[in-house]
């Protein structure tokens, strides 16, 4: 049985897009993500399921740091539809809720709904499934959460309201991660990231991408992220949609011409939506 590590409890949106992504793996968590990669890198499990980036509160920076320091690859993409539910214990009524506690992007995401209901507190916490957690520990039946249906299920709480988040295209991009030496060719792929750093002089990143154009790849995000100890030097990450992908080498070989540094992240099929 595989083992993949997640950053969060168990319940978690992570926790549901690893159980999706292999269906029979045996979950991992651990509180934050430098453990995430620290247990992949050491052995101690055989994956690691990770957001990289969320269609409303946009990309998860500590993780392309981390990527960026680490021999893995991504293996894998998939885009996780998140629908928050208010959750409270088994028994209590949504008329009772006056404390909601939840990860701070997940209250952001459901202003609306809490705003309908005035008497209801907001309160920030580490991790959504964790406050579901924390719930069903405390049986307070005044207080209540915002997670994921499978947390209600795994905690045995109740869910109050459901599907409360202000706007439903809201999706969750996760990776799969393994460790270099550990990660076969995929078959099929057709996109590929990359971290990149340019030279310094004018005109370097412009040549850098013109490069992906001219190979015919499809720039589908560039992000950039400051090199820790040399303020004002950038990384560049780059996804990119390949038409062959044997275009992959072109894209990498062509890159260490204009760039200082290049780093393959991951040869993969691009992600679909999970149901």
């Amino acid at each position: 049985m595989i083992r993949i590590a997640i950053q969060g409890e168990l319940g978690s949106f992570s926790h549901e897009a690893a159980t999706k992504l292999v269906a029979d793996a045996r979950i991992v968590p651990y509180s934050i993500s430098p453990e995430v990669f620290g247990a992949l890198a050491r052995g101690e499990v055989d994956a690691a399921v990770i957001p990289i980036e969320n269609s409303l509160a946009g990309s998860v920076l500590e993780h392309f740091d981390l990527m960026l320091t680490h021999d893995f690859r991504i293996v894998r993409e998939a885009l996780l539809r998140i629908r928050h539910n208010l959750i409270g214990i088994s028994g209590a009524g949504i008329g009772e809720i006056d404390r909601v506690f939840s990860h701070p992007v997940a209250l952001a995401q459901c202003r609306r709904f809490l705003a309908e209901h005035p008497k209801m507190e907001s309160f920030a916490f580490y991790d959504t499934a964790g406050s579901v957690k924390q719930l069903v520990e405390l049986r307070d039946r005044h207080a209540a959460a915002i997670a994921s249906a499978e947390a209600a299920r795994h905690y045995g709480a109740q869910i109050l309201a459901s599907g409360i988040e202000d706007n439903a295209e809201n999706y969750t991009r996760f990776f799969l991660l393994r460790r270099t030496a550990d990660a076969a060719l995929v078959d099929g792929a057709n996109k590929l990231s990359i971290a990149f750093s340019v030279q310094n002089r004018p005109g370097s990143l412009v040549d850098a991408l013109t490069q992906l154009a001219t190979i015919g790849t499809n720039l589908t995000k560039i992000e950039s992220r400051p090199v820790h100890g040399k303020p004002w030097e950038y990384v560049f990450y780059v996804d990119c949609q390949l038409n062959d992908p044997s275009d992959a080498a072109k894209v990498l070989e062509a890159l260490k011409a204009h760039c200082a540094m290049v780093k393959e992240l991951g040869l993969y099929k691009e992600g679909i939506r999970l149901p």
